[in-house]
Parts: C-alpha cells; sequence; structure tokens
C-alpha cells in the first residue's frame, strides 16, 4: 500500500467516526404553541421545535413567507428550538412548520401549526343541550351562535393544549349563524370550562372575543383516580374546601390553647402543694422548738418549785403538828374529829375517838379535817 493511499485511508476513517450516520429517514419534529394556539391580540407567544439530539440548527417555515422564516440554534441537549412572537397580529396568525439539520442531511418538516388571534370582533353566545350536567354515557352538544354572520365557529377547552375544534356555521331563519359541536357519550374526560370564538370565512384565522365561560359537568357512578371531583374544581368546591381546611385550623388552634391552659393549671396546683407543705413543715418545727422550751422552763420551775415547797412544808410542819396536837389533846370541849391526808395524791381518811364528854354536857356533832401534803 503506497503511503499516499494510506493517508487518504486514515482520513476517511477518521471523519467517518466524527460523522454521526443516521440509519433510515430523521424523525419528523414536533411543533407546539405556548400558552396556546388561540391568542388574543397583541400578546406574546413561543413556539417550540423538537427534533433529535445532536441537531446544529432549527428552522420554521410560515405559510405565505419565504423559506425559511426564521432560524435558530438548538438548546441544549441540542434537541429542540424556541421561536419567539412578541406581539401577535392578523399578520402573524398563519400556519407553521418546522425541521431540523444534522450533519448529514435535513429531516422532514412537522404537521402543520395554526395560530389564531382573537379580540376583533364582538362575542358569541355558547350554551349546552339538554344541560350543561349530565350523566356519564349520555350526549351533549355544544351550541355557539352570533348574530353578526360569522362563516366559522372555535371551540377551546380551558387547560387543554390539544388542537382547538372547528365547525362551519349554519344559517338560521331568525338571520343569525350557529355551529353545533356534538359530544357524546360523554366520560369524565369531558368535562372542563368551555368558551367559543366566531371567525368570518375570507379571515379564518382573525376571530372575535371569547365567549361567557360555560362549565361542563359530568355526574355518575364512576369514579376517575387521576382527577377530583367536579365540586372540587369549581369556585364553590374550593370555598366550601378553604372553609373546612379553616375551620379543622382553627380547631386545632383552640385544642392547643386549652392543653397549654391545662398544663399551666396543673403547674400551679403542684407550686401551692408544695409550699402548703413547706409551710406546715416550718410550723410543725417552731411548735416543736416551743413545745421543748415551755418543758424546759417547766422542768426548771418544777425544780424550783420543789425546793422551795419542801422548805415551806418543813417550816410548816411543827406549826402544824403543834396545832393538831393541841387539837388531838383531850379538852372539855373535845369531840370526835375526822380528818383525812392526802400524801402523794392518795387520800386516807381516819377517825379519832375522844375521850366521852360528861353527862351533864351536850353531845357536839363530830368535825372533819383535812390535811393536805404535797411532796
Amino acid at each position: 500500500m503506497t503511503p499516499t493511499l494510506r493517508v487518504l485511508l486514515c482520513l476517511g476513517l477518521s471523519v467517518g467516526l466524527r460523522t454521526p450516520v443516521q440509519a433510515g429517514p430523521l424523525p419528523k419534529p414536533t411543533l407546539w404553541a405556548e400558552p396556546g394556539l388561540v391568542i388574543p391580540w397583541g400578546s406574546p407567544v413561543t413556539i417550540w421545535c423538537q427534533g433529535t439530539p445532536g441537531a446544529d440548527e432549527y428552522r420554521l417555515d410560515k405559510e405565505g413567507s419565504p423559506a425559511p422564516w426564521k432560524r435558530e440554534k438548538p438548546l441544549d441537549p441540542r434537541d429542540k428550538a424556541k421561536f419567539s412572537i412578541t406581539q401577535l397580529t392578523e399578520h402573524d396568525a398563519e400556519r407553521y412548520r418546522c425541521y431540523y439539520h444534522i450533519p448529514g442531511g435535513w429531516s422532514e418538516r412537522s404537521d402543520p401549526l395554526e395560530l389564531v388571534v382573537t379580540g376583533s370582533y364582538s362575542r358569541p353566545s355558547l350554551s349546552a343541550l339538554p344541560s350543561p350536567v349530565v350523566t356519564s354515557g349520555e350526549n351533549v352538544t355544544l351550541q355557539c351562535g352570533s348574530g353578526q354572520g360569522f362563516g366559522r365557529f372555535l371551540l377551546t377547552k380551558e387547560g387543554d393544549h390539544r388542537p382547538f375544534w372547528t365547525q362551519d356555521s349554519e344559517p338560521q331563519p331568525s338571520g343569525q349563524s350557529q355551529a353545533l359541536f356534538p359530544m357524546g357519550p360523554v366520560t369524565l374526560s369531558h368535562r372542563g370550562t368551555f368558551r367559543c370564538h366566531g371567525c368570518y370565512k375570507n379571515r379564518p384565522r382573525l376571530c372575535s372575543h371569547p365567549s361567557d365561560a360555560l362549565e361542563l359537568r359530568i355526574s355518575g357512578s364512576s369514579v376517575d383516580p387521576n382527577t377530583l371531583p367536579p365540586e372540587l374544581t369549581s369556585a364553590a368546591g374550593l370555598q366550601n374546601y378553604h372553609e373546612i381546611l379553616i375551620g379543622v385550623s382553627v380547631a386545632f388552634i383552640l385544642l392547643l390553647f386549652l392543653l397549654l391552659l391545662l398544663f399551666f393549671l396543673l403547674k400551679h396546683r403542684n407550686k401551692r402543694r408544695r409550699s402548703g407543705a413547706l409551710n406546715l413543715e416550718v410550723k410543725t418545727r417552731a411548735l416543736q422548738k416551743s413545745s421543748s422550751s415551755m418543758v424546759d422552763v417547766q422542768e426548771k420551775n418544777q425544780c424550783t418549785g420543789n425546793s422551795g415547797g419542801d422548805a415551806s412544808i418543813r417550816e410548816s410542819q411543827p406549826e402544824e403538828e403543834r396545832k393538831m396536837n393541841s387539837q388531838d389533846t383531850p379538852s372539855e370541849d373535845a369531840q370526835d374529829v375526822t380528818y383525812a391526808q392526802l400524801n402523794h395524791l392518795t387520800l386516807k381518811r381516819e377517825t379519832t375517838a375522844p375521850p366521852p364528854p360528861p353527862s351533864d354536857q351536850p353531845q357536839v356533832e363530830p368535825s372533819v379535817y383535812a390535811s393536805l401534803a404535797i411532796h
């Protein structure tokens, strides 16, 4: 192998390793608009085009304009691009398609995306036949009408990013135009808030202001676990839910307040009990100390009194004994003497019999004497 051929082979292999090889045609990109396809006049809108990772350029074509209408570099990870319209007008209300480029070729163009600008005419009316509240499985028809002679009507659903529904108008004997949007048999997925717009056929993407909102409710025994019930999606249901939430919060706060009040009451009660026990202990100690002092004083007084009493008793004993002896001696007025002696808290009674008196003297009643001796 010659050196030139070897260099060309290595160069080819190097280029082949850096160039991705696409097996078959490139995937068709996806095109969508935010915040939706029906935009009020003068509002901003963003168009997104998503392809495959590794793209190096995205292009957006607008119907009626030279291609490409816009070019944008992809955002990381290089799988989509963003096209912005700051103020949507009638000139921007057209059909759009996008495509992307990778080393090796261009992708197919996306499915068309149609933008509609609203706010040019008066709003139509929207009603439900037979009623906006139907049972699951029944049929319902949404009727959009106006007296301005619109050629077609658009029906949109709030929060739904799918394309809008369109119907050509049907002239009425009264001169009004209306369109019917049959829906059914309905399921829980059909419920929601709907609006309609009127448009002229010569300017199909320039439409009127939206109609008043119509809320379609589906009742029945079937339950969709992935969605909330209609009562919670309506304004009244949300208000009831908020009232219940506020009531539960207030009840919880009151319960917490009562628990705190009970805690402080128990704490104050225990404190009073401890204070009362302490006061009782102090009083008991004071009484014990007072009793001890009184006992000491009594013992001291008893000792002093006993010594003095014994002396007085000893001093008074001779006189008393003399009196008793003088009384015990017989005399002319002698009589029976009964005396009692209390010695050590014991009472003794003794009687002495004096000599009988002479017969010529009258008998005298006996006398009773008590002698108390305290030791």
